[in-house]
């Protein structure tokens, strides 16, 4: 999992809009690689948080989940920056519960915590191409190291899907986040075939 943030004043957000930023998604991989290196040019700070699998893995298995270790890590990269306010992108339902607990986790910090805010705020925009843009070069970094192509990482994508059917309980378990349901429905699955051909 990755996540990032950025600083920046607000005498430099036109000059932030002005690059073009837009939430990743509507981003080409290439345009998405141009405005990486400008954003981190332009803005105060930044702040990119990689969470390994294993520690996504060893949370979920202590009874938190993926929207409470998404405000973790949101709270620790709003420390490294430490911002007067912040814009967040929730991934909960109810925005604002989300925004209160990273507010908790940081002492008080003003959060304003929306749904789709990486498309309505510029500042959100940047922090979401800094995301997927490392994101995207580190799943490039794991194919590379293991010789084969596994595809984007989402569970929707078909060469994510095959490798996960090939190699789900191999020496590329690493890469892996065990407490993925696509992964435990796999594994669930191939488990059942085991046993029946007994």
């Amino acid at each position: 999992m990755v996540m990032a943030g950025v600083a920046i004043s607000e005498d430099k957000l036109e000059k932030l809009k002005n690059l073009g930023v837009k939430d990743s998604k509507l981003l080409t991989p290439k345009k998405r690689e141009e405005l990486f290196e400008q954003i981190i040019s332009l803005v105060d700070a930044h702040e990119i948080n990689i969470t390994e699998p294993q520690e996504i893995d060893s949370r979920k298995a202590v009874g938190t989940n993926l929207n409470q270790l998404e405000a973790i890590k949101a709270a620790e990269i709003i420390s490294a920056l430490s911002p007067d306010k912040v814009i967040i992108d929730s991934p909960d339902p109810i925005a604002s519960r989300f925004g209160d607990v990273i507010s908790g986790l940081t002492n008080g910090t003003e959060v304003l915590a929306e749904h789709k805010a990486d498309v309505n705020y510029p500042v959100c925009s940047a922090a979401s191409i800094l995301a997927k843009v490392t994101r995207d070069r580190l799943v490039r970094e794991i194919e590379k190291e293991i010789g084969y192509p596994i595809g984007s990482g989402y569970q929707s994508d078909p060469i994510c899907r095959s490798f996960l059917d090939n190699h789900y309980k191999s020496e590329h378990e690493k890469f892996l986040r065990k407490s993925w349901s696509t992964f435990k429905n796999l594994k669930s699955k191939k488990e059942q075939v085991s046993l029946g051909d007994f």
